[in-house]
């Protein structure tokens, strides 16, 4: 910490101090900018016209990659974000933009090793028996060697900052900060922020450049995500890391986007998605803490199968309360709960409580109706994202900061899976995860979102607990335990006596269908001519009930079976959970709430009896 004492945050009014007194050089820059960008644009207007943007793609895409390196670091960060996003660029683009993950032109390597032995203040071959002559790979802030330690012999990365970059990045965003000033004064359609985005992600850049507080970011990344088996964070050595120099664990693996080198591994690329999109959604939705830069250059392949996360420069924080409210939000988007959905977006603090979400109710109906007519597997993350905020536009939305970078990181996620599956949907990949959260998770918002996605007009959809079940399943971390005792405490609690009437109408509804489907069954067992005599010379069955009724409570009997079986079948499943149900199901509470069952099952089966009994028995008829 005392070796990064010195490190730089950043401070718009700090900038606009510096570069305010020096317009000739903020001129010149942007000057830069504008030629550099403008006659970019000029020769694709003019190939457009002229039929020749598709054979020149390859040759524009190369040039792109060209200039955003020699405007700098800020504009490298911007070709590494288009670097993933398939459905912005076309291949060509791609490919080239990638390059810009490592690829990098590099700075001398005498100043980087000057740097090392300034930094750490050691001669440079008294921490390192061996150094690379030349970087193994740069990056848009600096560049990375490959060294072995002198004292242990293990084999490390060491990062060292580009010289200068303060300097490059600050009038950068001084200029980009004054252009979302502008938009945001004159600029109507875009109801957000602008400069209050621009400040996050300028924050962030300026984190970047600490290297030691990126050495914190890594550590607490490794402790709540790394317990898992296929999630690899390497370890950072502090007596060899100072705020310009970095040095951590190597790591052999390949680039997320190489599909043909993961392969020839005999990996998939779309595991080693999923297994970043299951860590996204814990960062995102469980602790709240998340990788808010994750191209392919900062996630690997592991030879073993393990997804690597590397550069933990660029962190973020999801509120707590926002955690939940996206779970809920989920859920009332699949209910089309277009009411509940337009309140959630108090608690994302998309809008201020002062503001009327009425009139934003139809919009979200328009929009999420003709949305929602796929399957969940079918949507698109892409492009409900921009349906939606087509939405958000035509209100008073202001898209927090911590939001945007939810969605960059997902984005890019599911723009990596494109490259190895066009089809490939991140909200298919994502719901069991919810499901698992939903059904297992105490909280009290989202047992209210359980509530409201399993009932519906005084009904138990049994259809969407089977269906959680068995997408909850998928979840590695998933048990029956969990999903069963949180709901029996919200049951029996004080607040529950809505759902207990509700509980307790299904409970009679099941019980009946499955005592009076046993009646059918065990008739339906019988020989033909011992119904005749059971049944008094009816033949018409054991019960007064229509076909579609018999059929609905078959229907019903089966699926609650069905939920009774993956119970069973999950893993973790053991007899001995029910303990403590019986433990409280002996509490005076639940005796009375049992009570109120089994009156109720008595009530419907004695007025089953007394229609059976009171039927005209069938008259035979003779032959003539």
């Amino acid at each position: 910490m005392a070796r990064a004492a010195n490190a730089s945050i950043y401070s718009p009014e700090l900038l606009a101090r510096k570069y305010g007194s020096r317009p000739v050089q903020a001129l010149k820059r942007t000057l830069e900018i504008l030629v550099a960008l403008g006659s970019f644009a000029l020769k694709l207007l003019l190939e457009q016209r002229n039929g020749m943007l598709d054979r020149n793609k390859r040759k524009r895409a190369a040039e792109l990659r060209t200039i955003f390196t020699r405007l700098g670091p800020t504009f490298v960060k911007l070709g590494q974000g288009l670097s993933t996003r398939p459905d912005i660029c076309p291949p060509e683009y791609l490919e080239e933009l990638a390059r810009l993950q490592d690829a990098l032109p590099t700075f001398p390597d005498a100043d980087a090793f000057s740097c090392i032995e300034t930094e750490l203040g050691v001669p440079l071959d008294s921490i390192f028996s061996s150094i690379s002559p030349s970087p193994i790979a740069a990056a848009s802030l600096g560049q990375v060697y490959k060294a072995q330690l002198k004292r242990s012999g293990q084999t490390v990365a060491v990062k060292v900052q580009r010289p200068g970059i303060e300097e490059a990045i600050g009038l950068d965003f001084y200029l980009i900060r004054g252009l979302g000033l502008l938009i945001n004064k004159y600029v109507d359609i875009i109801s957000s922020d602008v400069v209050a985005l621009i400040d996050e992600f300028a924050r962030r850049v300026y984190q970047e450049l600490n290297y030691v507080q990126e050495g914190q970011n890594a550590r607490k990344f490794k402790m709540l995500y790394a317990d898992r088996e296929d999630i690899l964070v390497p370890d950072i050595f502090w007596n060899y890391t100072s705020g310009k120099v970095l040095t951590m664990d190597w790591v052999d693996g390949v680039k997320l986007n190489e599909q043909a080198a993961i392969e020839s591994q005999g990996l998939k690329v779309l595991d080693l998605v999923n297994t970043g999109i299951q860590c996204s959604l814990r960062q995102l939705l469980e602790y709240g803490y998340f990788h808010a830069d994750p191209h392919p250059g900062n996630l690997l392949a592991t030879p073993e199968g393990k997804l690597a996360f590397l550069d933990f420069g660029m962190m973020s924080e999801t509120p707590e309360e926002a955690r939940s409210a996206i779970i809920g939000h989920v859920v009332h988007m699949v209910n089309r709960d277009y009411e509940a959905m337009a309140r959630d977006y108090y608690a994302l603090d998309f809008l201020s409580p002062d503001v009327d979400v009425a009139p934003i109710v139809p919009a979200l109906r328009d929009f999420f109706d003709d949305a929602l007519s796929y399957t969940v597997s079918e949507l698109n993350f892409k492009t409900l994202v921009d349906g939606l905020g087509a939405v958000l536009y035509q209100y008073p939305f202001n898209v927090p900061a911590y939001y945007a970078l939810i969605l960059r990181s997902l984005t890019v996620l599911e723009g990596l899976a494109l490259y190895a599956d066009p089809n490939f949907k991140v909200l298919a990949a994502s719901y069991p995860y919810f499901a698992k959260r939903l059904l297992t998770d105490p909280n009290p918002y989202l047992r209210d979102a359980l509530i409201e996605l399993l009932f519906k007009d005084g009904r138990f959809r049994w259809n969407r607990l089977e269906n959680l079940l068995v997408q909850g399943r998928k979840d590695r971390d998933f048990s029956a335990k969990d999903a069963l005792q949180p709901v029996l405490k919200l049951l029996l609690g004080p607040d529950g006596e809505e759902l207990r009437t509700l509980v307790i109408k299904e409970a009679v509804r099941v019980t009946e269908a499955v005592v009076l489907c046993t009646v059918v069954d065990t008739y339906n067992s019988v020989p033909p001519f011992m119904r005749t005599l059971m049944f008094n010379g009816n033949g018409g069955g054991p019960l007064v009930m229509s076909a579609t009724e018999l059929e609905s409570m078959i229907e019903l009997r089966d699926q609650v079976f069905r939920i009774w079986g993956l119970l069973r079948s999950s893993e973790n499943f053991d007899p001995a959970l029910f303990q403590p149900i019986l433990q409280v199901l002996q509490q005076p509470d639940a005796r009375i709430l049992g009570g109120r069952v089994v009156g109720g099952i008595t009530q419907r089966l004695a007025a089953r009896l007394l229609q059976q009994v009171l039927r005209t028995p069938a008259v035979p008829t003779s032959s003539l």
